[in-house]
């Protein structure tokens, strides 16, 4: 196939590109900056650049590449600060999911390409009740922090707008296996405790496991949405000081819930009751076998010294 991959020097893409050049299709990989150039070609792909939120600039970029599918992985959270307004540490990454998504939707429908891959997200979105574990026919949060519902909405929005159009949809869990990854400096620097009892649940993906589910949803039946996590969503108590001890830190602190809420506001409840992500579907649909199938495994190959 042609493919148009939208983000390309980013976690995801990096390591798509890679794989889609091996098997052998013809990849057009887009960044913001014309310095990604090289760094695209040496991956294997034709580099083009793109601000996702120009809508002549994209139509243009889908007619100059003829892409029998495209992929949306792009983000806006390199070198973002993280705080208790999750919203505005991703409002760069909303209007990409919002009116970016939008935006490649109509080129897509302007010049016929018949596949549509985008980024969503899985962990924190689940509803808090039931069981510890959620698949894609569970509710949602109807009611997200109000410091995170423009964030939710973007979310929702790539979930409803893109199989809506005949595409697929894939709820990432938390990415890992980038060596200087955020959260992996937050917790080598002792910035990222562990809160309360630490029973919020968390679903991961390495990053490579990622890309080789995205690229056997090329061949998935449309429209989805899928749950692309490992197979161990687990509490924060077990996996923090796993990723502390791969990384070589010390130990995270513990903060009491109510001392944390003080920070983090409304949105505490999203970290401290978050529901996992099961991978049954994507599993079982895609034909997709895990690199990771846990964290436990996949944090210290990806970052033992």
């Amino acid at each position: 196939m042609r493919v148009l991959v939208v983000g390309a020097s980013g976690a995801i893409g990096r390591r798509l590109v890679p794989q889609l050049a091996e098997r052998g299709h013809q990849v057009t990989g887009t960044s913001r900056s014309a310095l990604k150039a090289g760094q695209l070609r040496s991956l294997g792909a034709e580099p083009a650049v793109l601000d996702v939120l120009d809508a002549g600039a994209v139509r243009a970029v889908v007619a100059a590449a003829r892409p029998d599918a495209i992929i949306y992985e792009a983000t806006a959270l390199t070198g973002v600060n993280f705080g208790r307004n999750m919203d505005k540490v991703f409002a760069g990454t909303n209007r990409l999911r919002t009116t970016g998504t939008d935006n490649l939707l109509a080129a897509a429908r302007e010049h016929g390409v018949p596949k549509f891959i985008a980024q969503s997200f899985a962990p924190f979105r689940y509803a808090h009740e039931g069981g510890p574990v959620k698949d894609e026919s569970d509710p949602l949060m109807a009611d997200p922090p109000a410091t995170f519902r423009l964030g939710f909405a973007a979310m929702a929005h790539v979930d409803e707008a893109v199989p809506a159009a005949g595409g697929i949809s894939l709820r990432y869990g938390g990415f890992y296996g980038d060596k200087d990854d955020a959260m992996v400096t937050a917790v080598r620097k002792r910035q990222f405790p562990l809160i309360g009892d630490g029973g919020g649940i968390m679903p991961f993906i390495h990053v490579e496991d990622a890309a080789a589910a995205t690229i056997l949803a090329l061949d998935a039946e449309v429209p989805a949405v899928y749950n692309v996590t490992d197979d161990d969503p687990a509490p924060m108590r077990e996996w923090l000081p796993a990723l502390a001890a791969a990384v070589g830190a010390k130990p995270p602190f513990r903060v009491p819930a109510w001392l944390a809420g003080l920070f983090m506001g409304p949105v505490l409840p999203v970290m401290t009751e978050g529901r996992g992500a099961s991978n049954a579907k994507a599993k079982k649909e895609l034909g997709w076998t895990l690199k990771y199938p846990s964290w436990r495994e996949g944090f210290p190959a990806s970052y033992a010294r």
